[in-house]
């Protein structure tokens, strides 16, 4: 369903506007790479944080707390 509306407004921009539509052709794949590390440490950072509240709630779960 993404892809389907990410297809029709790229096809609704390119009727409107083809240079805008053929930049964003051209300059999507660099975008897409230049995005990579932030999804690693987005990543890295959910893993952090699961860490922390499986620490925190450790002593809960050793006294027989499964919520």
């Amino acid at each position: 369903m993404k892809l389907l509306l990410s297809l029709l407004l790229w096809s609704l921009v390119l009727v409107l506007c083809w240079p805008l539509a053929l930049l964003v052709l051209v300059l999507w794949p660099f975008l897409y790479l230049l995005s990579i590390p932030f999804r690693i440490v987005g990543s890295l950072m959910e893993a952090l944080l699961a860490l922390v509240k499986t620490l925190l709630f450790l002593p809960a779960r050793l006294l027989g707390y499964r919520g």
